[in-house]
Order: C-alpha cells, then structure tokens, then sequence
C-alpha cells in the first residue's frame, strides 16, 4: 500500500467517523414551529446528511433552545429574504431560497396534525 493510498484511506475513515458523530449529536425528531404561523418543519437529519455541521447555525443564527427563535419578533419570512435566520444559507445561492419551494418547510396545519399522529388526519368536520 503507498503512502498515497494510506492518507486517502485514512481521510476517509475520519470523515466517516466525523458524519457519525454528527449525526449522532443532533435531535431525531424534526422541529415543528408553530409562531407567526403554524406548521413550519425543520429537520436536523436532512441538513446533517448534506454534511452541515452543527456550529454553522448555532449559535450565531439560532441558539441551542429549540424554537427559541420563534420568540423573537423578526423571525418572519422578510427576515429570511434579507438573510437572517434560515435566509442566511435559503438564499438561492447555497440552498433554495427561502422565497421558493415553500411547502419544503411550510407544512401547515394539517401537515403538522399528519406528522403529530403519524400519517394521518383528524377528520372532525369533514
């Protein structure tokens, strides 16, 4: 085995070993907020499998407390176009942007009831 092949074998093995260490550090479950507007769904999984590591977001755009933003009273979606919160990568360039795709996040109520109870809806008054 060469030197070579020695390093990109070992690279790959600490890569590896870093993914699952990230993986393993972040909630399983999606974060659901509910303020201004219900139904909007954040995975930790699905940015983690792209290789995000934790420290890009927090705690410069959110802090560890999940939902704590949704407290703060610019934690609107105009905020998100100037690039605050998830606007800060959803900007067209390193990810859709925030102003696209807007059932990706967007759930809404009913999407929030479907997840809540594994699939399916309430169907009181319907």
């Amino acid at each position: 085995m060469t030197i070579r092949t020695l390093l990109i074998t070992a690279v790959a093995a600490l890569s590896l070993a870093a993914g699952v260490a990230i993986a393993a550090s972040y909630p399983e479950a999606p974060i659901i907020y509910d303020k201004p507007v219900k139904g909007v769904i954040f995975s930790h999984k699905t940015h983690a499998e792209k290789g995000l590591a934790c420290d890009m977001c927090h705690n410069h755009l959110f802090e560890q407390q999940a939902k704590k933003a949704q407290q703060n009273v610019d934690f609107v979606m105009d905020s998100l176009y100037k690039g605050k919160y998830c606007g800060a990568c959803h900007n067209g360039s390193l990810a859709f942007a925030s102003n696209t795709r807007c059932a990706t996040c967007h759930i809404g109520v009913k999407g929030e009831e479907r997840y809540k109870n594994g699939g399916k809806t309430d169907k009181k008054g319907h």
